[in-house]
């Protein structure tokens, strides 16, 4: 027989023991979150601390750095806190706007590293106005220049350790805006999420620095007037892929596009822009609608124009091209690149290169700019440790 003063002990014992154990689960709780929220956070490095890579003969392949950015479009169209998290894969719902309708802009910008380990990152504010140019064609949301501009510092910052030694290479950052939400009608997606993710990269042509082969292209077209050759977007890649590796395996580094309506004029290459010197003259073809608005492309022009040349933006006909003294190509991947020679209609015409070329005389500024070599006068470079 129980007593009723020993029932009260024993729901006094059990209320204890009921309270430790809520306790106790609680705190496991609480600790996985932190846990999991740790393994979120960017573990930083020692500056002199490098990831183990082979820096001498880095490529332009995908390495992924440690850390990535993501931030989410709410439905009334404001992006939300954004937070870094370890490098992996997202799940996208097979409706996404993205996947059905190619609704996405990107864009590069790099990392490099001074010799005193400072790093430092080249007109990211530019590349932030251009994704707003850019998204706003594709009727999609878009992040603040602040918004931008700190999601890329933070990545950068993030990953560190990835950034090869001076002179090695760059951290080649890219952010990508796409539209995550499903949708099935032709319509814009309902949501959007802003991905920052990098890696570690040498130079973009496997000729290295050395002159490229360009083909001018006759049979396929980039872009057409009207439509979004213009933009960063996803949909103006994948179209050149065919051309481009027909060209590849005929030996040629990359391809001229020609205007589409009379196919004469030149418009870019795959990847870059185009640049043609003739003495102390030097003409790219014109951003109209069909021709990406380079920041390395306008940095080049404000550096020649310093040095003294004559910087026309207009239509080059292809037969300036194959009359010109120097061609050179520019971009954020590719840098300034010079062309060693071009065929056309089975004609190769050679050009100017080397030391002496204004292709390396260009290209020795901006490099210099951006590698803290040369003092920036103009605010073009920030520094983000």
């Amino acid at each position: 027989m129980v007593m009723d003063e020993d029932v009260g002990k024993t729901n006094d014992v059990e209320r204890t023991q009921r309270t430790e154990l809520q306790s106790f689960s609680k705190y496991n709780a609480q600790a996985a979150s932190a846990l999991q929220e740790e393994r979120k956070k960017p573990t930083y490095q020692d500056d002199n601390e490098y990831a183990d890579m082979d820096w001498d003969n880095l490529g332009f392949g995908l390495t992924p750095a440690d850390y990535m950015y993501v931030m989410k479009c709410s439905k009334d169209g404001e992006f939300t806190k954004g937070e870094l998290s370890r490098f992996g894969n997202i799940q996208l719902s097979p409706s996404a706007g993205v996947l059905n309708y190619g609704q996405a802009i990107y864009e590069g910008t790099k990392v490099y590293r001074k010799e005193n380990g400072k790093l430092l990152l080249f007109r990211p504010d530019h590349n932030a106005v251009r994704m707003q140019l850019g998204a706003e064609r594709m009727l999609m949301p878009s992040p603040s220049v602040d918004q931008f501009v700190d999601a890329v510092k933070q990545t950068a910052f993030a990953n560190k350790r990835w950034v090869p030694p001076s002179g090695k290479g760059s951290l080649y950052i890219r952010p990508l805006l796409m539209g995550s939400g499903p949708v099935l009608g032709l319509a814009p997606a309902p949501e959007y999420t802003f991905i920052i993710y990098a890696s570690p990269v040498g130079n973009y042509f496997k000729e290295g620095t050395a002159a490229l082969n360009l083909y001018v292209e006759e049979e396929y077209v980039r872009a057409a007037p009207g439509g979004a050759g213009g933009v960063k977007s996803i949909t103006n890649y994948a179209p050149v892929l065919k051309a481009l590796s027909r060209a590849k395996s005929r030996g040629f580094s990359d391809i001229l596009y020609l205007d589409a309506v009379k196919k004469k004029y030149l418009e870019e290459a795959s990847s870059c822009n185009v640049f043609v010197v003739k003495g102390r003259t030097i003409s790219t073809p014109a951003t109209n609608g069909t021709i990406l608005e380079g920041i390395t492309r306008k940095s080049v022009m404000e550096i020649a124009s310093d040095q003294g040349y004559k910087v026309v933006e207009k239509a080059v006909h292809v037969d300036e091209v194959m009359d010109a003294d120097e061609v050179f190509c520019t971009g954020t991947a590719v840098g300034v690149a010079p062309v060693g020679t071009i065929t056309y209609q089975d004609k190769r015409i050679r050009y100017e290169t080397g030391d002496e070329s204004v292709c390396q005389k260009l290209r020795s500024v901006l490099v210099g700019i951006q590698t803290g070599t040369i003092e920036d006068t103009k605010g073009w470079v920030t520094c983000i440790n």
